[in-house]
């Protein structure tokens, strides 16, 4: 169902939440889908700014800075009864676990299905839409701050178009699923997004994601992990972009050139005053600690986690890869969305490799594991 224009509401009043809410209920809505807004540049949580919400026949925008309690949605959201439709979901997620300490459910992730569906590899939202529909949405308000108040209505007709199509697409993708046995395949998939543990960060891991880090010994790997964990830490407790706290490049120097004094420290480039004066003794405390672990405790390498395969083997990871290959254009599926080499490798050698799980297995994991 695509709903036009006038079904749209705004809701600022707790009475009108409260009455939209009753109205889901009573309705007995078979699905929900939703979407929000937020910003994230001076803060190390996103802020929530909208919730943009569509059920059969309704569609509303959802004020959280000028409502006292979003607890009748909140209910609604973690009532596992009604699917949640939404698209490349889990920032939305992340930002309800962060709130309320639960990830809502269940969930119906637009994007996923179209990857399964041969629609393409993390398709936007927009060209989602524009395939499914024929329909071209706007891009004219993609850097709007959503703390303004009031918000201009043509933010709103923006923000609304985020779940106008949702409830339509779901329709379609459901059916097709459905009618090719590959939608409770994708159940494990969908259940997996309302993980806790995927929205939990783990410092010690977040080093990863900076970029250069592979050109690093392991022992300077070890002192840029421990700086990226003190840096998040901070970060969280103020509240803070990380990049406020320290840049990515001045992590990257300070691994590269270790300093030993607060001298050696103040020649960083790019290292702020405010940091220097009030963390410079802690700073070289992280650089001295993590230089004195074991070489048992440094982080794993890319080649750590190659799997040592025999020459058998290699010929049958190289068979399988062949298989998937052709099994993704059948599906008009890219391959490395399937399965790369290092999750083959993992399946030949006995692993838990991530082609047995969800809708991979039903696609060819099973399949593959039966062969070998």
């Amino acid at each position: 169902m695509v709903l036009d224009m006038r079904d749209l509401c705004i809701i600022d009043q707790p009475e009108m939440l409260a009455d939209f809410c009753n109205n889901m209920r009573a309705m007995a809505v078979p699905w929900l889908a939703f979407d929000t807004e937020f910003i994230r540049e001076r803060t190390y949580y996103p802020q929530l700014c909208l919730i943009q919400v569509a059920v059969p026949g309704q569609l509303v925008c959802i004020d959280p800075l000028t409502l006292p309690s979003l607890d009748p949605l909140i209910t609604i959201l973690y009532d596992q009864s009604v699917p949640k439709i939404a698209h490349a979901v889990h920032q939305d997620l992340e930002i309800f676990f962060h709130l309320f300490g639960a990830v809502p459910g269940p969930i119906f992730d637009t994007q996923l299905a179209a990857l399964l569906l041969g629609m393409g590899s993390q398709i936007g939202y927009a060209a989602l839409v524009r395939q499914q529909l024929g329909v071209t949405l706007t891009k004219a308000y993609t850097r709007v701050n959503w703390c303004q108040r009031p918000l201009a209505s043509e933010w709103l007709d923006y923000a609304a178009d985020d779940v106008r199509y949702l409830g339509e697409i779901y329709i379609r993708q459901s059916k097709i699923l459905r009618e090719r046995g590959w939608l409770e395949a994708l159940k494990e998939d969908f259940l997996a997004l309302t993980d806790p543990n995927r929205y939990r960060l783990n410092p010690q891991e977040l080093w990863r994601r900076i970029r250069n880090k592979t050109r690093f010994s392991r022992e300077k790997q070890v002192v840029l992990r421990a700086l990226a964990a003190w840096r998040e830490e901070k970060a969280s407790y103020y509240n803070r972009p990380r990049r406020w706290i320290i840049d990515d490049t001045v992590l990257i120097d300070l691994a590269h050139r270790l300093p030993e004094t607060l001298v050696d420290l103040y020649s960083i480039h790019g290292l702020s005053n405010i940091i220097y004066q009030s963390y410079g003794i802690a700073l070289l405390d992280q650089i001295a600690t993590a230089r004195r672990e074991p070489p048992e405790s440094w982080p794993m390498q890319a080649s750590d986690y190659r799997h040592h395969l025999s020459r058998k083997q290699a010929v049958l990871v190289d068979d399988l890869l062949n298989l998937v290959a052709v099994r993704a254009h059948r599906y008009n599926i890219k391959p490395h969305d399937i399965a790369d080499r290092c999750d083959i490798e993992c399946l030949v050698s006995g692993g838990d490799s991530k082609i047995l799980h969800g809708w991979r297995r039903t696609l060819i994991g099973k399949e593959l594991s039966t062969w070998l």
